[in-house]
């Protein structure tokens, strides 16, 4: 047989088999005196059989393993490895479907910042309508940033303060009322004087539970990159609102 009638006959393209040759899993046929190979029934065996085992989802390395063993001994460890390996793969993907299948279960459907944790989520679509908002944008935004970022066990934290922040339609108006001085403060100047009345809204927004080392956000002002690039995407006289409202929540719980 040549290259083409073997990869045929073995269901294989000769490229395949070309490939199979320079790995060195398939022994390469003598030249026959016309400078062609002459494939014979042993190559089409082994060829079938690295064909059935790469199906079986063994990666080539594995697959010369188990071709270098011929007593099959090494083909049983091989596969009940990947049985168990298939089997955790199957168990993530469950997993995975679940949480998916929740995401697009849950009320208001999909945020617009992406997927996110069915609880912030929820938490999001109870104060869809702030959306109109830029500045709601983009503290949306930087909270599922956040829920990303953080650590698991912040992140329970993280999403139960943004619970307390919009827990009722009260404090859901609160956030309301700050978003919209904010919002007022784009073409603003850091001197406006309604920059202290956006501030001292923003604080009575914020739940004691969302900065519990507030003391310490000074340190995070100078510090802290990602509070530095969120500053940096404000106008001017927004980040002073920000800035002044965590020095307010750091005097008040000092």
């Amino acid at each position: 047989m040549r290259i083409g009638e073997l990869a045929g006959v073995v269901g294989v393209t000769t490229r395949a088999v070309r490939h199979y040759h320079h790995l060195g899993l398939l022994p390469e046929p003598e030249r026959r005196a016309n400078g062609y190979r002459e494939y014979g029934l042993r190559h089409a065996v082994v060829l079938a059989r690295i064909r059935r085992l790469t199906e079986l989802g063994l990666g080539l390395a594995e697959v010369r393993d188990v071709l270098a063993d011929e007593a099959g001994k090494d083909l049983v460890e091989v596969l009940t490895e990947l049985d168990k390996d298939l089997a955790r793969q199957e168990e993530a993907l469950r997993e995975r479907r679940a949480r998916l299948r929740v995401l697009l279960d849950a009320e208001g459907g999909v945020p617009a910042e992406g997927p996110v944790s069915p609880e912030l989520a929820a938490l999001f679509a109870r104060a869809a309508h702030l959306s109109d908002s830029p500045m709601a944008v983009k503290d949306r935004e930087i909270i599922a940033f956040l829920e990303t970022a953080v650590p698991d066990g912040e992140r329970e934290r993280l999403v139960a303060s943004v619970g307390e922040a919009l827990g009722s339609p009260g404090a859901v108006a609160r956030a309301g009322e700050a978003y919209a001085l904010l919002d007022a403060l784009a073409s603003a100047e850091p001197a406006d004087p309604r920059v202290e009345e956006a501030a001292r809204a923003l604080a009575d927004c914020i739940p004691p539970t969302l900065f519990p080392g507030i003391g310490e956000i000074g340190e995070l002002d100078r510090h802290d990159s990602v509070l530095r690039a969120f500053y940096d995407d404000l106008a001017p006289a927004q980040a002073e609102a920000v800035r002044r409202a965590l020095r307010i929540l750091t005097e008040e719980r000092r």
